[in-house]
């Protein structure tokens, strides 16, 4: 039999239980989607996921918000620049497509959208033309679009004084036109406008000093 221990007689080691651990949370399957979405620039579909991740983490208390977190900024950086592609696409359609021959009412327009019939209130100075205001062909004008070149889609480019050249070659207007002191002047693409597609040169008949009413495509022009 042992006898109990005295006082100063050393105590055996315990020994301790190894006890129990809560096993780990389930990780949240959507938050791997949502970031796989987002790696692959599926950013719609990453923002969408990415938020229902979140949410069931949150409920559900399983693992993976950081990885839903990332989707989420992931996606809404992507979505943002899908807006942006968007409506920068939608702004450059609108400021590139071609005009009616002869406009409703007067507007300012890019040299890019006017075609032959367009009428011009104020030609603008030599150089680089950008926006011009177009007006009714009824109403007074100074220059008019009477003819259009078109330079081949695959056309490479062939300098500025190039392409001034031709356009000006098929720039003729008719003895009657000249004799009544109408000029031809040309607007050829320049090597930026070349570079986005434009590959149309205009030639139009302008009158100094303005004061045109009418049109010279259908004789109805009228001098001041």
């Amino acid at each position: 039999m042992n006898e109990p221990l005295g006082p100063g007689d050393d105590y055996p080691e315990p020994y301790y239980a190894a006890g129990w651990e809560d096993a780990p949370a389930r990780r949240e399957p959507l938050a791997g989607w949502a970031l796989a979405a987002g790696v692959l620039l599926v950013a719609p579909l990453a923002l969408v996921l990415g938020i229902v991740a979140l949410r069931r983490t949150s409920a559900h208390g399983t693992r993976g918000r950081g990885m839903a977190v990332a989707a989420v900024v992931l996606g809404a950086l992507g979505t943002l620049g899908v807006v942006v592609a968007v409506v920068v696409g939608f702004v450059t359609a609108q400021t590139t497509r071609p005009l009616p021959g002869d406009v409703g009412s007067a507007r300012d327009a890019h040299a890019m959208q006017l075609v032959t019939g367009t009428c011009v209130e104020q030609l603008p100075a030599d150089g680089s033309v950008d926006v011009v205001r177009v007006v009714p062909c009824a109403q007074p004008h100074e220059a008019q679009v009477v003819t259009e070149y078109d330079f081949a889609e695959n056309a490479v480019w062939p300098g500025q004084q190039a392409a001034d050249a031709r356009v000006a070659r098929a720039c003729v207007l008719d003895d009657t036109e000249t004799a009544a002191g109408v000029r031809p002047v040309t607007w050829a693409p320049t090597e930026q406008g070349w570079s986005r597609g434009d590959r149309r040169g205009l030639c139009l008949a302008v009158v100094a000093g303005g004061g045109v009413t009418g049109s010279f495509l259908d004789g109805s022009a009228t001098l001041p």
